[in-house]
Parts: structure tokens; C-alpha cells; sequence
């Protein structure tokens, strides 16, 4: 429950049984969201580690590239 919540629907005049319901679904509320941020981070990990992955995978294809490339210019000229 939060206190503030439940305090100000009390000064607002609703019942007390009322606002501590009340105060106790929006705790519930802010409790999901939190895990849901959890959630969303661990998905940017993810992403992160992939694109880290990737960054490597384009200069291996790259740097291969280049060695056909070289390597059939190099037959080709001889």
C-alpha cells in the first residue's frame, strides 16, 4: 500500500476501507511496472550483446572479403 496514496483519498473524504483498497491496486499497478523495467532491461542486454555480436561478424565477412579479393588478384595477375 502506499501511505501517501491512501492519506491523501483519506483528507478527500473516502471511506477508510475504501482508500486503503484503492492505495493497495495502485501499489499493485507500480509493482508490475517495476518488473516490467526489469524485463525491458534484460532485453537491452540482449540487444546490446547482439549487436556487439554482429559488429564482429561484419568485420570477419569483411576482412575475408578482402583476403578473396587479394588472393584472386593475386592469381589472376600471375
Amino acid at each position: 500500500m502506499i501511505a501517501e496514496v491512501y492519506d491523501a483519498l483519506l483528507a478527500a473524504g473516502s471511506p477508510e476501507d475504501k482508500a486503503r483498497k484503492a492505495a493497495e491496486a495502485i501499489a499493485g499497478y507500480e509493482n508490475r511496472f517495476g518488473i516490467m523495467d526489469q524485463r525491458f532491461a534484460k532485453i537491452d542486454e540482449r540487444f546490446a550483446k547482439i549487436e556487439g555480436e554482429l559488429k564482429l561478424l561484419k568485420w570477419m565477412v569483411g576482412f575475408n572479403l578482402a583476403a578473396t579479393v587479394g588472393i584472386i588478384f593475386m592469381l589472376l595477375h600471375h
